[in-house]
């Protein structure tokens, strides 16, 4: 795939970006930056009974960032918080129908960020030590 030249899922999720903004009283907050090119994704989720029912995200970076949160996003609903920490970088960019090498980043801090978040929901809710730590 060439660079700039994305496929039609990269596409669609980046002109139609879905579960964008904050969540209000979120269970879980995380902010990750690729400290290379600047890209930062603010991930946000809420969960009941072990199972994420809503997660939503602000990202500020390049167009495969902002699809590869809001695939990020569509792929934790409905998932239970052991499931969430299984989505890989390749989980990320597979869904998204692959990614260029130089954009491969992006898939990694979705990943980072699901890590992250479900690490911060454990620490607010107090069932130990999150996988960050």
């Amino acid at each position: 795939m060439a660079e700039g030249s994305y496929n039609a899922i990269i596409m669609d999720h980046l002109t139609h970006p879905r579960n964008t903004g904050e969540l209000k009283d979120p269970d879980g907050v995380a902010e990750v930056t690729n400290p290379a090119c600047g890209d930062t994704m603010r991930l946000f989720i809420k969960v009941r009974e072990e199972r994420i029912i809503d997660a939503r995200f602000l990202t500020f970076g390049c167009g495969p960032a902002i699809a590869a949160s809001s695939i990020a996003t569509e792929m934790l609903r409905g998932k239970t918080i052991e499931e969430a920490l299984e989505i890989s970088h390749r989980a990320v960019s597979d869904a998204l129908g692959g990614l260029p090498p130089t954009k491969v980043h992006c898939a990694l801090l979705a990943e980072k960020a699901i890590s992250a978040v479900i690490s911060d929901y454990r620490k607010r809710k107090g069932t130990g030590k999150g996988e960050l730590d």
